[in-house]
């Protein structure tokens, strides 16, 4: 426990309530709400509409007021039946968590929450992360046994694997006097790749490495990558034989096989490549070269401290390189 927290009775009874919501919630990612996890308090306007309901009794009892008395008590049954349908907005409804997208450090990881409803229609049912401001609530409506999707997002300032963060569900509906939530702690993960270099160097040039194959691809002069124009000494069997005669008969040269296309070109994005950088600053400029290699056609490796990943595309290769990063322990 902090020493402020100590010092200050408010944050100390507020650490406190935290640690046991936080041992009385379960992980999992799917939240059922029932009579047991939803809360529900007046809100300003209710406390007020309270107040008020007070001041009409006094008067009429002190007046003797039967319209007043009439006035107060349906005002009163009014405020009841609004506290049970406002708890009755989220009682039976179910939260489910889709699989989280990895993301880059500093930038939003978004959840996507289903919620399933089996009877009438609900409204004004808002998501946010726990904590956060009122003004990030995502508000959706459920309709009559259906389903609807709301996205509520945080900002990772960390690479590596993060715990999704509890996200709270609330409502105020019909007439906005009670306030009804949940809290649903999710047992998602979310992995978070290094923070990506602004204006980072290009990355260094690819090497070229014999015995790759060969790509076919118009040459200033009207020459085929892959074949040249025949030339004194060249060997027989490097003629391209269907390729000669198809030359000789609309009037054309023989044509040879060119050795110097049988290779590629490969890219090592290699960690003493990022110089006098620190650890995490190497990381975030290597995640950089990894998004900019991915965007070329040139295969590409990434090379850590006793770690390698061999040279290849795609996005699954992508990947593999971004969450060895993420996962790389300084």
């Amino acid at each position: 426990m902090s020493i402020a927290a100590t010092l200050n009775p408010a944050a100390l009874v507020r650490s406190r309530f935290r640690a046991w919501l936080e041992a009385r919630l379960q992980r999992r990612d799917t939240h059922v709400l029932t009579q047991g996890n939803i809360y529900i308090l007046p809100t300003k306007a209710g406390l007020l509409f309270g107040l008020t309901l007070v001041v009409l009794l006094v008067a009429s009892v002190n007046y003797q007021l039967n319209l007043g008395y009439v006035l107060t008590f349906l005002l009163a049954g009014s405020g009841v039946v609004s506290m049970h349908i406002t708890h009755g907005t989220l009682r039976g409804l179910t939260l489910h968590l889709k699989p989280v997208a990895s993301v880059f450090a500093h930038e939003p990881a978004v959840l996507d929450v289903v919620m399933t409803n089996p009877g009438k229609p609900r409204y004004g049912i808002g998501l946010r992360i726990a904590g956060a401001p009122v003004e990030t609530l995502a508000w959706t409506n459920v309709p009559e046994v259906g389903q609807a999707t709301a996205q509520v997002s945080f900002v990772p300032t960390a690479r590596g694997v993060h715990e999704v963060p509890r996200i709270a569900a609330e409502t105020r509906f019909p007439l906005g006097l009670f306030r009804a939530w949940t809290v649903w702690r999710p047992a998602a993960h979310v992995l978070v790749y290094p923070r990506l270099e602004r204006d980072a160097p290009r990355p260094p040039a690819p090497r070229p490495v014999p015995g790759g194959p060969a790509r076919s691809r118009s040459l200033e002069g009207g020459e085929m990558e892959g074949v040249r124009a025949y030339r004194r000494g060249d060997a027989l069997k490097r003629i391209a034989w269907k390729k000669a005669a198809q030359a000789l008969e609309s009037g054309g040269d023989l044509v040879t096989r060119d050795t110097s296309t049988s290779s590629h070109h490969e890219l090592w994005l290699d960690w003493q490549a990022c110089g006098s950088l620190a650890p995490e600053d190497r990381l975030s400029r290597l995640a950089a070269w990894t998004v900019a290699a991915h965007r070329s056609t040139t295969d590409f490796g990434l090379r850590l401290p006793a770690f390698d990943i061999a040279p290849s595309s795609g996005d699954a290769h992508q990947r593999s390189c971004l969450e060895a990063l993420a996962l790389w322990k300084v």
